[in-house]
Order: structure tokens, then C-alpha cells, then sequence
């Protein structure tokens, strides 16, 4: 095992505080597990789970959503946001079918190769649906990690070659452990060492954190609010978006141009609809999810 001085409260405290969830149980199947990573990106647990049920109800397996067209992937992701994730998921799941014999390759630089597979996607799913021994660096992780080893309260905005370093370091050497700790770790930021309020008194590893020992000093500022939604280009995408989703058939100009009363704004989102592949123009002059 490497030299990692938190592990054991860590993997400890996980043992009697992680949530209950269903791409954690015993039985989820590697498919279930980046299809949940994926969702995860940016969107919280509680938006992802019914998202993440019904898009297992009816596609459980890679197979089953590469027989479909595109676009029900866009119409499955419903208002779950950022709905580029679901492409990249059909297209996932078409690789996987076509040049993997329908199973979510194992070995971790295949993984990496999978359309819209990034580095943290890769090793998360490589630690959690096939126990292997990888540095899973998500924001919760940074977050602890520059905290308790670094001393300082918040990471860089950009991930950097130290953080990387760092945490591979602090990898465990079995891979069963080294999995267990990715994912202790990543709950530990998700819900104790928070980035507005971290709870220090609930922190198995208090007693080590270089931050709360210097008296938690503050560091660049407060992490960064979250984007303003309303009357957004996101926010006129969302609406556009729901008008294809509700409809059985490709929809006419005049009903998109009914969801937003600013015009300039109306085009360029729906420009951006059509240029990200989430929006068909039909010659016709009617529009539809991508076929």
C-alpha cells in the first residue's frame, strides 16, 4: 500500500456513511456505472437517480440504445441539462456495440478511447465497475486532497500535473482498496468537506487536514457561484429543446419561435442546437431531434 496517511479513517468512514446508491450496488453493471458517470458530470445526485432508472429501464444495456436513433437519447435526457452528454453517450454506447462486442471495455486506455471518454470518466470506471487501481481526481477529491495534504481551501480552477501527482500517490496499493479509497475519498468531499460549508467536526480526517490546522485560511476567494440560468442562452436551448422532446413528429419554425420572444437570442440558441448535432433542420423547413 502506498503511503497514504488518511486511508484508514477514510475507507472507515465510508464503510458507515456512503449513500445508497444503485451504481454502487454489488450487481451494477459496468454499463450502468458510465452511464451514471456521465450524468454525474456537473448535475447532483438527486437530478441524476430518476434520470438514471428510467434511461436503465429502457436501455440496460449498450446494445440496447446503439438500436436506436440519437436523438431518443436527447429526448430521454429531458431537462437533466448539458444535453451534449447524451450524444455522447449514444455514441458511446455505438462504439461499445460495434468494436467491443456490446461489453464496457475493462482496460483503461480503451476506456479513455471511447467518444466523449475523458481522463476522470476512464479511471472512475475503471476503479468502479472493474476494481483497478487508479488516481479518480473529481472536483469533490481535488477539494479534500489540496485541503488535508496541500492546505489550502480550494484547488486551482485547472487541474494541474502536481494535483495528478498527488493523488496518485496516495493511490492504495491493492486495487480492491484503491477503489474503495476513490470512491470514500469523492463522498467525503461530497458530503462533509464541502466547498461552502465543509462540516470539519463530522471529518474522519480532521486531525490531519493541513487547512484546519493552520486555521483554515482563506484562499483565492469563495469557489465560484453557479451560472445565472434565467434568460440564458441555456435557458432558450432548454425551451427549444422541450418542444422536439414532446413532439412524435419533426415540429414547424412557428412553434420554436413561439418559446422565446427575443428573436436574435431565439436563432443563435437554436443555431447552436442545430451546430452541436441536438437539432435536425428537415428541407422542409420543419425541425426534429437528430434521426
Amino acid at each position: 500500500m502506498s503511503d497514504n496517511p488518511y486511508s484508514t479513517a477514510v475507507l472507515a468512514w465510508y464503510e458507515t456513511n456512503a449513500r445508497d446508491l444503485p451504481w454502487r450496488a454489488p450487481d451494477a453493471s459496468p454499463w450502468s456505472i458510465l452511464v451514471s458517470e456521465i450524468m454525474l458530470q456537473q448535475t447532483p445526485v438527486v437530478r441524476v437517480l430518476p434520470a438514471w432508472q428510467a434511461w436503465m429501464e429502457r436501455w440496460p444495456t449498450p446494445a440496447d440504445l446503439a438500436e436506436e436513433p440519437s436523438g431518443e437519447a436527447v429526448r430521454m435526457w429531458n431537462r437533466l441539462g448539458y444535453p451534449r452528454r447524451a450524444l455522447r453517450l449514444h455514441a458511446c454506447a455505438v462504439a461499445i456495440t460495434e468494436e467491443h462486442g456490446g461489453e464496457v471495455p475493462s482496460d483503461h486506455a480503451t476506456l479513455l478511447a471511447l467518444p466523449g471518454v475523458g481522463s476522470y470518466t476512464a479511471a472512475a470506471v475503471a476503479s468502479f465497475a472493474f476494481g483497478q487501481r487508479h488516481a479518480v481526481l473529481d472536483t469533490n477529491v481535488r477539494r479534500v486532497l489540496a485541503r488535508a495534504e496541500t492546505g489550502i481551501e480550494y484547488p486551482p480552477k485547472t487541474q494541474t500535473k502536481g494535483e495528478v501527482a498527488l493523488a496518485e500517490s496516495l493511490v492504495p496499493g491493492p486495487p480492491s482498496v484503491a477503489a474503495r479509497w476513490a470512491v470514500g475519498v469523492m463522498e467525503l468531499g461530497a458530503l462533509v468537506c464541502t466547498a461552502r460549508s465543509p462540516k470539519c467536526a463530522d471529518c474522519p480526517i480532521a486531525g490531519q487536514c493541513a487547512w484546519r490546522l493552520a486555521g483554515k485560511p482563506a484562499h483565492d476567494g469563495p469557489p465560484r457561484r453557479a451560472q445565472t440560468y434565467a434568460g440564458t442562452d441555456r435557458q432558450v436551448r432548454g425551451r427549444l429543446l422541450a418542444v422536439l422532446r414532446e413532439a412524435e413528429h419533426p415540429v414547424p419554425k412557428d412553434a420554436l419561435d413561439a418559446v422565446w420572444d427575443d428573436g436574435v437570442q431565439r436563432e443563435r440558441a437554436l443555431d447552436g442546437l442545430v451546430s452541436d448535432g441536438l437539432v435536425d433542420p428537415l428541407d422542409d423547413g420543419r425541425f426534429a431531434l437528430p434521426g
